[in-house]
C-alpha cells in the first residue's frame, strides 16, 4: 500500500517515470494477473482499493487511515461491485477510476512541487502519449484489432501445419511500416500499415521493440511481451493454442 517508502518524485521525468511505474502495475491486475486480483477483491470483505505501485506492482487494501491521506487515493470499495456485473464490465470500471487515480497522483506531487504551466503541459503530454488503463485493458486502444487480424493471417500464410511459431510475424511488418513507400507493395496494404501504427502489448501498453519476445493470444487476438505472461520462446514452441491470462480466467469461470 502507500504506507511502503518510495523514492518521492520531484521532477517532470521523475512523476512521469512514478506515473508508468503505477500504471504498469495496475495494468497487470487487471490483464496478466487478472485471476489474482479477482480473487483479492472479495465482497465479503470491507472497502478495499486497488493501489499501483512505482516499481509496477500492485495490491488489493484498505484504504490509509490517516486524514488528509499522504496522496489522492483511489476508488473505494470496488469489491462491493464486483460479483454485481459483467466481469468484464466490472474490470472496465476499475480501469476508468484507475485512470483517474493515476492523474490525481501525478498532478498532485506537479502540485506539491510547484510545476508551473510548462511544467504541467509536459507532463500532460507525456502521461497522454501512453495509452489509458482503460484502453489496454478493454482492447479499445486503436488500430489493436485490425494488427492482430493482419498478424493472424500471417501467421496462418506461415505455418506449415504444425503448432504456429510464437515469433511475432510482426517483426517483418516493422519492417514493411518503415520502408520507402516506393516499394512494389498494393495500395490497400500501404493504407493498412499507415493506419496501424505501433503495436502495444496487451498487458503492460508498452510498444513492440525488435529485440522482444512477442507471443498472441489465440483467443482475443491481442499481443503480449513474453515476460509479461511468463511465456519463454521455448515453452511457446510447444504451445498448440495459447490463451492470455485474462482468456483463461474467464473460461475457467465459466
Amino acid at each position: 500500500m502507500e504506507g511502503i517508502p518510495h523514492p518521492i518524485p520531484r521532477t517532470v521525468e521523475e512523476v512521469f517515470n512514478d506515473f508508468k511505474g503505477r500504471r504498469a502495475g495496475l495494468i497487470k491486475a487487471l490483464t496478466s494477473d487478472v485471476q489474482k486480483f479477482y480473487q483479492q477483491c472479495d465482497p465479503e470483505k470491507e472497502n478495499l482499493c486497488l493501489y499501483g505501485l512505482p516499481n509496477e506492482t500492485w495490491e488489493v487494501n484498505l484504504p490509509v487511515e490517516e486524514v488528509p491521506p499522504e496522496l489522492p487515493e483511489p476508488a473505494l470499495g470496488i469489491n462491493f461491485a464486483r460479483d454485481g456485473m459483467p466481469e468484464k464490465d466490472w474490470l472496465s470500471l476499475v480501469a476508468v477510476h484507475s485512470d483517474s487515480w493515476l492523474l490525481s497522483v501525478a498532478f498532485y506531487f506537479g502540485a506539491r512541487f510547484g510545476f508551473g504551466k510548462t511544467e504541467r503541459k509536459r507532463l500532460f503530454q507525456m502521461i497522454n502519449e501512453l495509452p489509458t488503463v482503460f484502453e489496454v485493458v478493454t482492447g479499445a486502444v486503436k488500430q489493436t484489432k485490425e494488427q492482430a487480424a493482419t498478424q493472424t493471417n500471417s501467421s496462418k500464410n506461415k505455418s506449415s501445419g504444425r503448432v504456429p511459431s510464437r515469433q511475432p510475424e510482426l517483426m517483418p511488418k516493422a519492417a514493411k511500416m518503415s520502408a520507402p513507400k516506393d516499394e512494389d507493395e498494393s495500395g490497400e496494404e500501404e493504407e493498412e500499415d499507415d493506419e496501424q501504427g505501433a503495436t502495444l502489448c496487451g498487458a503492460c501498453g508498452d510498444n513492440y521493440a525488435n529485440d522482444e519476445f512477442w507471443i498472441c493470444c489465440d483467443i482475443c487476438e491481442r499481443w503480449f511481451h513474453g515476460k509479461c505472461v511468463k511465456i519463454t520462446p521455448a515453452k511457446a514452441e510447444h504451445i498448440k493454442q495459447y490463451k492470455c491470462p485474462s482468456c483463461s480466467s474467464k473460461r475457467a469461470r465459466v
